[in-house]
């Protein structure tokens, strides 16, 4: 079956069986790697894409839940909010393993383009179910603080 979507801004038609995980047609069908595959349940984050603005685990999203959707992935992902992160990430030294940080940045881009000065309990929220193998915990929480900062300079 032919699906069509929106995939960074770009319309992709993909012929995929209309039950297959959106995460599996974003890797294997269109080659975007960027978004990893953690545990396969919707419990790590590690798949998080964002559909029409909105974080959302592509390992449990089927392909035919996504038809004429707009869907923006860590390899598309940008705007005021999606720049900060990237600056306040680099600048901190987020990652340790990195593999968990795609989907961190997707989930923390949201907060900010909808919350531009979260609060810790804000960004406690909006984070949760976003595992970090490695812990980085307060420094994502700090991180995602500063690029309020530099979003309001």
């Amino acid at each position: 079956m032919s699906v069509t979507l929106t995939i960074n801004g770009e319309t992709r038609s993909v012929d995929a069986d209309p039950d297959t995980p959106l995460l599996w047609v974003l890797r294997d069908e269109l080659k975007m790697t960027g978004t990893k595959f953690g545990c396969g349940v919707a419990a790590c984050g590690a798949c998080t894409v964002h559909w029409d603005g909105v974080p959302i685990r592509s390992c449990q999203t089927f392909l035919e839940d996504v038809e004429g959707a707009n869907i923006r992935t860590i390899e598309g992902i940008d705007g005021k909010a999606a720049e900060a992160i990237r600056s306040a990430w680099r600048e901190l030294d987020v990652p340790q393993c990195g593999y968990c940080q795609s989907g961190q940045i997707m989930a923390a881009t949201a907060l900010l383009t909808e919350t531009p000065k979260p609060t810790d309990e804000d960004i406690d929220a909006a984070m949760e179910g976003n595992v970090c193998r490695c812990a980085t915990y307060a420094r994502i929480r700090r991180a995602i603080h500063v690029a309020a900062e530099k979003m309001e300079a």
